[in-house]
Formats: structure tokens, sequence, C-alpha cells
């Protein structure tokens, strides 16, 4: 029963991450957008945002990560390390969560260059940026789904394929925004 509790929490905190890192990262989209408006209305913006990207950061992605790594590495232990020998998606797994926590840290860094009033991408690279996760969300829940069944050779072009449409896509957005219809 301890086992199905974890897990529960364990879905719950990763939802709450990769929420608070999508919504965290399209804040940085406006962040910068907020450059190009006139003055008050700019600083305004600016501080605004940097107080929101700091309360998602802290408040949700932060204890949200907290609950993911401790619940899944609470299952791990109680499946014990002959589980974990056998299950080679799991370390596929382990490896990506690590990637997305580097991810996670980054954004802090990109939070404090912000709140110097520095702008390390333009509008259309954070758009880019936001899509990060999702590429990590599809190939985790993949492997949590189809574990050691998955041919990870055509799970890895799938996802480079989807990585393509979701570039794609962003790019055909911009262009929408240019012309003045988004």
């Amino acid at each position: 029963m301890t086992l199905l509790y974890l897990k529960a929490l364990h879905i719950f905190g990763f939802v709450a991450w990769f929420a608070g890192l999508f919504y965290l990262v399209r804040m940085f989209v406006y962040h910068v957008e907020a450059a190009d408006k006139a003055e008050p209305e700019r600083a305004i913006l600016q501080k605004q945002f940097n107080l929101m990207e700091w309360r998602v950061y802290k408040i949700i992605c932060n204890p949200a990560m907290m609950i993911t790594w401790t619940c899944g590495l609470g299952m791990l232990y109680m499946n014990g390390m002959e589980w974990f020998k056998l299950n080679s998606w799991m370390h596929i797994k382990i490896l990506l969560l690590i990637l997305l926590t580097v991810y996670h840290v980054y954004t802090k860094s990109i939070i404090r260059k912000l709140e110097k009033g520095e702008l390390p991408f333009n509008s259309f690279q954070f758009r880019l940026l936001n899509e990060v996760p999702t590429l990590f969300l599809l190939a985790i829940v993949l492997l949590a789904v189809i574990k050691n069944n998955l041919n990870f050779l055509y799970a890895f072009g799938g996802i480079l394929a989807f990585g393509f449409v979701l570039y794609m896509a962003t790019k055909a957005y911009k262009r929408r925004r240019e012309r003045g219809k988004g």
C-alpha cells in the first residue's frame, strides 16, 4: 500500500513540476516582450514578471521537483536493487530526470539574469526553450508506460521528429504573429 501512495504522490509531483516549468518559461517570453514597451509600462511589467517567476520557481517548481524525486527514490528503494538492475528503462528515466533537473536549475539562472535586466534570449528562443520539457515529458512517459518493451532507437527518433514538429509549429506561430494575426 505504501508503494501506491508513493506512486500517487510521485505522479502529483511530476504533474505539478512540469506545469510549473511550462508556466515559468512562458513568463520568460512575456518578460522579454515587455522590454519592447514604453516606460513606465516596461518597468512595471518586468518587475511583476520577475516577482511571478520567483514565486513559481520557489513555490511550485522546487517543491514539486522534491516530491517527484523523493517519492521516486522511495519507490526505487521499495522495489529493491535486483528490480532496478533488471529494468534498464529506469536507468534511462533517471538520466532524463537528472537532465530535467539541470534544466530546472538553469531556469533559476535565467530568472537572475532577467532580474538584472539582461535578456539572455529573445521571445522566439524562449518559446523554443519552453518546448524542452515537452520532449522530456514525452520520453519519460513512454519509458514509464512501455518500460523494457520500448525500442529506444525508434523512441529516440520519434522524439526527435516530435521536437522538429514543435520547432516548425513555433516558427509558424512566429510568422503568424509577425503578420499581425497572433
